[in-house]
C-alpha cells in the first residue's frame, strides 16, 4: 500500500466502530465477491454520507475513495480524507486532477481497491444517473473487475438497519463504450438496493 497511514487509518476504524454502529445493524451478502487480489473497483449505491465509513467497516479491507475535492479544501480535512484514503477529484475538470488520476493508477497498479460512486454524489431511495467520466478513464487504461454494491438503509427503532450487498466481479467486454458498461453496472447496483 502507498504512504497511508496505517496508525490513523486504525484509529478512524476505531471511531467508526464506536460512533457509528451503535446507530447502524450493518449486514452484508457476499464478501467473497471482493477479489482476494489484483487492483479493482467497487461501485456502491449512493444513499448518504455514512456509506463511506460504514462500507469500509462491511468490506473489512483499507480501501481508497474518489470523492470531490471541495472535502479537501482545508488542512485538517485534506489530512483527514486523504489519511482514510480519499483521493480527490475535480469531476468538472478532470486535467486539473492530473495528480489524483496519477494516484488512482498507481493504487490500482499495486492491486488495491478504489471505491467510485458511479452516480457521483448521493440519490436517497432511488438510483441516479451514472456519470461515465471516471469509469471511461480507468477502461481505457484498466482490464480490472468492477463489484457492483447495494446499499439499503431501512430505519426501525433507534437502530438503522443496513443492508450491503456485494455483487459478483464484472468486466466491460473489449471495445465496449464506457457509456454501456456502465449503463449495465447502474441495472446490478440498482437490482442490489433493492431499487
Amino acid at each position: 500500500m502507498t504512504s497511508r497511514k496505517y496508525l490513523i487509518l486504525w484509529v478512524i476504524k476505531l471511531a467508526c466502530r464506536l460512533f457509528l454502529q451503535p446507530f447502524f445493524k450493518i449486514s452484508t451478502h457476499g464478501i467473497e465477491n471482493i477479489p482476494e487480489k489484483g487492483g479493482f473497483i467497487l461501485s456502491p449505491k449512493h444513499q448518504r454520507w455514512e456509506d463511506i465509513p460504514l462500507l469500509s467497516l462491511a468490506a473489512g479491507k483499507p480501501l481508497y475513495y474518489i470523492a470531490k475535492h471541495e472535502l479537501f479544501n482545508n488542512f485538517l480535512s485534506n489530512w483527514f480524507f486523504s489519511s482514510l484514503g480519499g483521493i480527490p477529484l475535480n469531476r468538472e475538470r478532470l486535467m486539473e486532477s492530473r495528480s489524483s488520476l496519477v494516484k488512482i493508477i498507481e493504487v490500482l497498479n499495486q492491486g488495491e481497491g478504489v471505491v467510485v460512486f458511479p452516480e457521483g454524489t448521493y440519490y436517497m431511495n432511488k438510483v441516479g444517473p451514472g456519470q461515465t467520466g471516471i469509469v471511461k478513464l480507468i477502461l481505457s487504461r484498466f482490464n480490472v473487475p468492477f463489484v457492483p454494491v447495494g446499499i439499503n438503509y431501512l430505519r426501525t427503532g433507534f437502530r438503522t438497519q443496513l443492508k450491503i450487498t456485494f455483487g459478483k466481479p464484472i468486466y466491460a467486454e473489449k471495445e465496449m463504450p464506457a457509456a454501456m458498461f456502465l449503463n449495465i453496472l447502474m441495472k446490478k447496483i440498482a437490482g442490489l438496493s433493492g431499487l
